[in-house]
Parts: structure tokens; C-alpha cells; sequence
């Protein structure tokens, strides 16, 4: 690869920018688009990504911070879940061996799971807040701080896996849990956190060696500053029809990942059949 490939200065970019106007966009697509566009292994892609998403979005924490659109009780609550979570998970991984197939399949499972439920989250947030908003609104403060603690430690599990989940999965769980903070607030609120999620779920893929120190360089070359121009535009820019395109881009994605899963399997359970028949 070239020090620095247009290609993946622009795609890094592309992310960034996503991610600083929505809060979501990161793992949902840089890891799916490291494994299919520039054929990465899964797990190498995970681990890289999630130490550039740390990156990435320590930048838009600077914006928001800046700008004071971050409820610090809700990043704390989600903190404490996620990250004792993150470092369970970690120990299951590592018992697994990374480059394994029972992890690479693991990892490709979750990661499409994640995907889906990423784009349900946005295609269905509307009917989801309003379904179960007025239950939530009967709930006492220390119930929706242990609810808020546990959502954490659900993100947790599924973002050291797959690296995706601390966008839309966080960002409605947050609307439907502190549907009073408007919404620069939650975005901001779910970028912060999801740093020292990404950083510590990315040291214990580092530790693994499930890590591409130059690709991480190179993406970040276009990520802090896509990120940076969207958090600004964050309150500026409709984000309907660019949520419901992304959606529909992680639902196909989603779907060529399992494709490419299924076919794998196939190939490898064929494969050793022969082997046997021999």
C-alpha cells in the first residue's frame, strides 16, 4: 500500500463525516468496508478499526465538549457497563485465538447481527420511541440509571466484537431513555463514550495483534477531519433521508457479509469432507 492511498484518505473521510453528523457510521461502515472493498481479515479489521474509531471520534468529543452538548451523567452510567463488558468479552476472544475460524466466524455473524439491528434502529426509532416512550416516562431516575448501565454493558459486548453498535444502537437507546435531551446532546453524549469503549476494546485487539498501525494512520488522515466539518454541521444538517440511505446500505452490506460467511462455511465443510472421503 502506498504511505498515503487517495483511497482510503477518502473513505476514512466519507466516515468521519458521517459520524460527526449522526453519530453513527463508524464500525457500522469502515469495518465492513475494510473486509469487502480491500479484502482485510475480519478480525484485523475489528481491531483496527475500533482503535481508529477512538481516534476518530476523540476529535468530535473536542467539538462537543466545546460546544457543551454532552450529558456527562449518561456517558458515565454507560461507561460503567460497557467497559467491564468490553474487558469480559476481551478474555473470550483471547480464549478463542483471533485468527481461528471459529473467531473469524464469530466475528462476521455478530458483525452482520450489528448491522441489522444498527439499521433497525434507525429505519424504526420513530415507532420505537413512541411505543415505548411513555413506559419509559414512569420509570424513577435510579431505574433508568440501571437501565442506562446495562444498554452499556450490551454495547460492550457487541462493539468489541464487531466494532459496531456505539452509533444507532447507543443514539436510541439514549432518545428512549432521556427523551428531554435535545438531540446535539445524545449524539454528543454517544460519541463521547464511545472513546474510552473503542480505546480500551482496540488496546485488547492491540494485545492480540489484530492491529494495522499504517491502515489506522492512513484512515485517520481523513477521518479527524471529517469528523471535525460534521460535528459542526450536526445541528445544521436533515438527517432523515440520509439515515434511512444508510440504512439501506447497512441492511445490503449486511446481507454480502453473510453471503460471503455462508460461501466460506461451505467451502471449508466441503473441503474437509473431501479430505475425510480421501
Amino acid at each position: 500500500m502506498p504511505l498515503i492511498d487517495p483511497l482510503y484518505v477518502t473513505s476514512g473521510f466519507a466516515v468521519g463525516l458521517l459520524v460527526g453528523m449522526t453519530g453513527v457510521g463508524g464500525g457500522s461502515l469502515m469495518t465492513p468496508l475494510l473486509i469487502l472493498l480491500f479484502g482485510i481479515h475480519p478480525s484485523t479489521a475489528v481491531g483496527t478499526d475500533l482503535l481508529y474509531a477512538a481516534g476518530t471520534k476523540a476529535g468530535g468529543s473536542v467539538v462537543h465538549s466545546w460546544a457543551r452538548s454532552v450529558h456527562w451523567p449518561a456517558v458515565i452510567r454507560l461507561a460503567s457497563g460497557s467497559i467491564p463488558a468490553s474487558i469480559l468479552t476481551l478474555l473470550v476472544l483471547w480464549q478463542l485465538d483471533l485468527n481461528s475460524a471459529a473467531a473469524r466466524s464469530l466475528i462476521n455473524v455478530v458483525l452482520s447481527f450489528a448491522l441489522v439491528l444498527t439499521a433497525a434502529s434507525l429505519i424504526f426509532r420513530k415507532t420505537i420511541l413512541q411505543s415505548l416512550g411513555q413506559v419509559v416516562d414512569r420509570l424513577e431516575s435510579s431505574t433508568i440509571g440501571r437501565a442506562t448501565v446495562l444498554v452499556g454493558a450490551m454495547l460492550g459486548v457487541l462493539v468489541s466484537i464487531s466494532s459496531v453498535g456505539a452509533g444507532a444502537v447507543g443514539v436510541t437507546a439514549l432518545l428512549l431513555l432521556y427523551p428531554k435531551l435535545p438531540m446535539a446532546r445524545i449524539v454528543g453524549s454517544d460519541i463521547v463514550h464511545a472513546v474510552p469503549l473503542t480505546l480500551v476494546a482496540g488496546i485488547g485487539h492491540w494485545a492480540m495483534g489484530a492491529i494495522d498501525w499504517h491502515l489506522m494512520a492512513v484512515l485517520l488522515v481523513g477521518s479527524l477531519p471529517g469528523i471535525v466539518i460534521g460535528s459542526y454541521f450536526a445541528t445544521r444538517v436533515p438527517e432523515t433521508a440520509l439515515r434511512l440511505l444508510l440504512a439501506i446500505t447497512l441492511i445490503a452490506v449486511a446481507g454480502k457479509l453473510a453471503s460471503t460467511e455462508w460461501n466460506w462455511t461451505g467451502s471449508v465443510l466441503a473441503t474437509a469432507a473431501q479430505s475425510t472421503h480421501r
